[in-house]
């Protein structure tokens, strides 16, 4: 079974993390850990949802994650930026070849962590400046190697399907779209 962690930080964009956890979960094969950065597992994101991460930052053992995520939202993002675990792990994880995946705002933390150097990335609008050496795209979302990042709240579902074929393949991530209705038509009348 795979395994990822998710960090979790105070303003955090409450849909952009579970959304991708709901998702993984539903494969069935991909265990997803919430972290919190910090010292409770209480998080309150960005809307005032207050939630409870899994463990704490300190309780982790990173080195059996297949890879991390890191939610966006304010200020949320700015604590991850600021969290010496969280720049230790991605860094670790980047150079080790592991998925390393943000969304919104957070690929700016990646992006100050040079990890985004000669890769293609996309991010918030207005967050692109931060993206330091990468080809910033407008796509929903952008997979380079083992670097996936996505837009925001809107393009949390193909965020999250994004990493299950990252992890899994074509046809678990399939199953899941259909289980969900996720390509769905609607109509008004």
């Amino acid at each position: 079974m795979k395994k990822l962690g998710i960090f979790m930080a105070d303003g955090c964009e409450e849909i952009e993390g579970l959304t991708v956890v709901d998702l993984v979960r539903r494969t069935g094969q991909i265990d997803i850990t919430t972290i919190s950065i910090s010292d409770s597992k209480q998080v309150t994101g960005s809307h005032k949802i207050t939630f409870f991460a899994d463990a704490l930052a300190s309780e982790v053992d990173f080195d059996a994650l297949d890879g991390i995520i890191l939610p966006g939202g304010m200020p949320g993002t700015l604590h991850l930026g600021e969290s010496e675990i969280v720049n230790s792990v991605i860094k670790k994880f980047a150079k080790e070849g592991k998925m390393v995946a943000a969304i919104c705002a957070a690929p700016s933390v990646l992006g100050a962590a040079g990890l985004l150097e000669g890769r293609h990335a996309t991010c918030y609008p207005g967050f692109e400046d931060k993206l330091s050496g990468a080809e910033v795209l407008e796509d929903a979302v952008v997979i380079d190697g083992h670097i996936i990042t996505s837009r925001g709240m809107g393009t949390a579902m193909d965020f999250g399907l994004a990493i299950i074929w990252h992890l899994l393949d074509d046809e678990i991530m399939e199953k899941i779209k259909k289980g969900i209705m996720y390509d769905i038509e609607w109509e008004v009348m």
